[in-house]
């Protein structure tokens, strides 16, 4: 079997699943090859291949596609629509494999999700490594292996943030969004940046698990339909009390994280700000709002 090369857009679930990909593909021997960080350039070709309705996220992830045509043999784009019964993700994701099929009319290799249909990860991964000319046996091994490498690297960063959490000095602010807001370079990344140079230490929401969702929402929410804004929820219901000020990451226009950012908003009782970051924003705007948010929580800190 020759050696193939699989693409990872690195963009949208990239920033959440990214260790259980690469690993599962490289333990099954394959070259991995990833798009770089967001530019504008990517941005560009992005909004091209997409509808002007489509947020900032969706329009970023479809350049990344872009720019990985021709420079592997799949491209991964997942299909996922349900994580937990009786809720669901953004319909981006659901619909993330068609869209991206239809318009580049190219090898996409996908898994597909549906746990109200009994569509496990697990059985996910298997099929993909048939599709790709493994055994069952070759593709659940890998997969298992690459859920070891997910856990293990998600542990190190719970544990490293906790550290940084309990000794740090620093004003703290929790960044809370969705990983591919948090840390794309277009979006979380100049948010970071202006955080970082203002001495704050960040905590990401992404960086905490989840026990049982259902309880932990209770202080923002009685319910939430949407798993991953329900996994944002309990996140800042956790780390409420540890941080000093709350910014929330939000791509413009999200649906889902404008119901849920107005829950928030409503009933943290810190500091917060809600950051709708789109294509055309200036940075010297958003650090304007930056700092004066970091100074309302200084003066607050100061007044005891």
């Amino acid at each position: 079997m020759n050696k193939m090369t699989i693409g990872i857009p690195k963009a949208l679930l990239y920033y959440k699943y990214k260790d259980l990909w690469i690993s599962f593909f490289e333990y099954l021997g394959c070259d991995v090859v990833m798009s770089p960080d967001t530019s504008k350039e990517i941005l560009e070709m992005g909004t091209k291949k997409s509808l002007d309705e489509s947020c900032l996220a969706m329009k970023i992830y479809m350049g990344h596609v872009e720019y990985l045509m021709g420079k592997c043999d799949y491209v991964l784009v997942p299909r996922i629509k349900c994580l937990r019964k009786k809720e669901q993700v953004c319909t981006n994701f659901q619909a993330l494999y068609d869209l991206t099929r239809n318009v580049f009319n190219k090898k996409i290799l996908h898994y597909n999700i549906d746990m109200e249909k009994g569509r496990t990860e697990e059985k996910g991964f298997i099929k993909m490594g048939k599709e790709l000319g493994f055994t069952k046996v070759q593709s659940l091994n890998a997969y298992n292996l690459a859920k070891m490498t997910e856990e293990k690297k998600n542990k190190e960063r719970r544990e490293t943030q906790q550290k940084r959490l309990e000794t740090s000095d620093k004003i703290k602010i929790l960044m809370a969004g969705h990983p591919y807001n948090l840390y794309d370079h277009f979006i979380g990344n100049q948010i970071a940046t202006v955080l970082k140079n203002n001495s704050v230490e960040i905590v990401y929401s992404d960086t905490y698990e989840p026990l049982d969702m259902d309880e932990e929402i209770k202080p923002i929410t009685k319910s939430n339909y949407w798993t991953y804004n329900k996994e944002m929820i309990a996140s800042i219901a956790y780390y409420e009390s540890r941080v000093d000020g709350i910014i929330l990451v939000t791509s413009f226009p999200c649906g889902p994280d404008s119901l849920s950012n107005e829950m928030i908003m409503r009933n943290v009782h810190i500091p917060i700000t809600n950051l709708i970051v789109d294509e055309s924003d200036s940075d010297t705007g958003l650090i304007t709002r930056i700092e004066s948010f970091i100074d309302i929580i200084e003066e607050r800190k100061k007044n005891g």
